[in-house]
């Protein structure tokens, strides 16, 4: 099986990572746009990020025979500027549209403050109009509460459910997300979120549709090798194998397969260690 690493950042992974996810099974990869570790004070600090997740990104991963793409979006922790916030907005258009881009997010909530709902409402409409997939982060702290939030914003919005997951849940949280009809997300990442014991006991309550499980890996304590580690934790749990193929391929092709751009190449050769110099 062929695994899709749905939401990973890989700005923050190194070389080494992309060899070793290659010879754990993963071929394709989904970054969606993050926070760097302080808040940026420029639009065109975006803009500049967005263009080396879309362009040099993808590059860097085919050379170790991973096909990469990105979701675009103004991300929740540094929605408080709300003249940052329209600026950027106003600009993202060109990023949205290219070839690389799936999907909007991550959008969503963080300290669920006015503003972020501000964000998260302009995007998902954005989303919307163009029918682009989206991905919404679920906040670290009151999750149950910024869930509901969400859930509510969604409905009010009108906006089209099949085309969003809902990622970052837990066991408080799938009882309210499981009731739309948005994609719901399991993040395996040491400490701030699930471990595959979790993951196993959600999965088997609330079983493998529509469920998208991802390692996320960014500046944290995280592991780009998740997925592969969780499929053998599910395995050896009982899983079977129609469900580790809807869980860490066939749902997260279902979410992205809504962009005409999604075109996933499972055969890309990465290049031998000794032609690495030789690349520009």
């Amino acid at each position: 099986m062929f695994i899709i690493e749905p939401h990973i950042h890989m700005y923050s992974r190194t070389t080494d990572d992309y060899q070793a996810m290659y010879r754990a099974g993963i071929r394709v990869a989904v970054e969606p746009s993050f926070w760097l570790g302080c808040d940026r004070r420029y639009a065109g600090t975006f803009f500049d990020y967005f263009q080396l997740i879309l362009k040099f990104e993808p590059m860097r991963a085919a050379r170790y025979g991973i096909d990469h793409y990105s979701c675009i979006s103004f991300n929740p922790k540094e929605a408080e500027n709300r003249v940052l916030v329209d600026e950027v907005l106003a600009g993202m258009g060109e990023y949205l549209d290219h070839p690389r881009c799936v999907g909007i997010g991550e959008i969503g909530l963080n300290n669920i403050t006015d503003n972020e709902i501000y964000a998260f409402r302009r995007q998902l409409v954005m989303a919307e109009e163009r029918k682009m997939p989206v991905i919404v982060h679920l906040p670290h702290f009151n999750k149950p509460k910024g869930a509901r939030i969400i859930v509510d914003i969604l409905k009010a919005e009108g906006v089209t459910q099949k085309r969003i997951e809902i990622d970052h849940n837990t066991e408080e949280t799938m009882p309210i997300t499981r009731k739309t009809d948005c994609f719901t997300g399991l993040t395996v990442y040491p400490y701030s979120k699930l471990n595959p014991e979790r993951v196993s006991h959600i999965v088997r309550e609330f079983g493998a549709e529509r469920m998208i499980i991802d390692g996320s890996a960014d500046w944290g304590v995280s592991d780009p090798l998740s997925l592969p580690k969780t499929i053998d934790f599910l395995r050896n749990d009982g899983h079977k194998e129609d469900s580790l193929q809807l869980l860490f391929h066939d749902n997260a092709d279902a979410l992205y397969r809504q962009s005409p751009r999604w075109k996933p190449n499972y055969h890309i050769e990465p290049i031998p260690v000794s032609e690495y110099q030789r690349q520009p």
